[in-house]
């Protein structure tokens, strides 16, 4: 019978992603995990498997967590409330990359740019997650057209297109080191240029 599990999974998992969120997957040893979370290794490959799997598994959590958090915003409702449920999200995202002080940036953009190339795993599940967040700037978008908000004439998949851009964008000139003011001023910059009705 096999012994019951004596640490917190979740915890364990949170001080994984945070260590490779700093030292990168290449940059991460087990070693490194294993004095992160205080388990041994044999502990960390019995629960979790190799490096790679363990990535995975905090990458696909990480992934879901952008999601969820993209979904509370831009969850739907009123059509008259569409380009405020939007300018809310833009300018989360923008607010939360402003006060990264330490430039970690995002762990969906940093594990993608890492390893998609060449982890398949890694690039599908990138793939999904951007594609969820398309699909929920496309609804908002076209709930503002339908209100009036924004010129119905333009595409909403390549507005969403942009804003998606845009919110990822902001991310990497964030931990590029731009100054948090004008993260915000490129923000408010792409919510201006939405068309809006004539």
């Amino acid at each position: 019978m096999p012994r019951p599990r004596e640490f917190d999974e979740r915890q364990v998992l949170e001080r994984a992603r945070n260590q490779f969120w700093a030292t990168g997957y290449a940059g991460t040893r087990m070693d490194d995990i294993a004095r992160a979370t205080g388990l041994g290794k044999g502990s960390l490959y019995g629960a979790f498997g190799d490096k790679g799997k363990l990535f995975h598994r905090v990458f696909d959590d990480w992934c879901t967590a952008v999601v969820e958090v993209a979904e509370e915003q831009l969850a739907g409702g009123p059509d008259a409330e569409a380009l405020a449920r939007l300018s809310r999200y833009v300018h989360l995202m923008a607010e939360n990359t402003a006060s990264d002080t330490e430039h970690r940036g995002c762990l969906l953009a940093k594990g993608a740019a890492e390893l998609s190339q060449h982890d398949a795993t890694i690039a599908d599940r990138s793939a999904e997650t951007m594609t969820a967040l398309l699909t929920l700037f496309r609804t908002e978008i076209s709930a503002a057209q339908r209100h009036g908000d924004i010129d119905g004439a333009a595409d909403p998949e390549q507005l969403a297109a942009l804003l998606l851009t845009v919110v990822r964008g902001i991310e990497a000139v964030g931990k590029a080191g731009l100054p948090p003011e004008t993260v915000r001023n490129i923000a408010n910059t792409a919510l201006a240029v939405l068309p809006r009705p004539a």
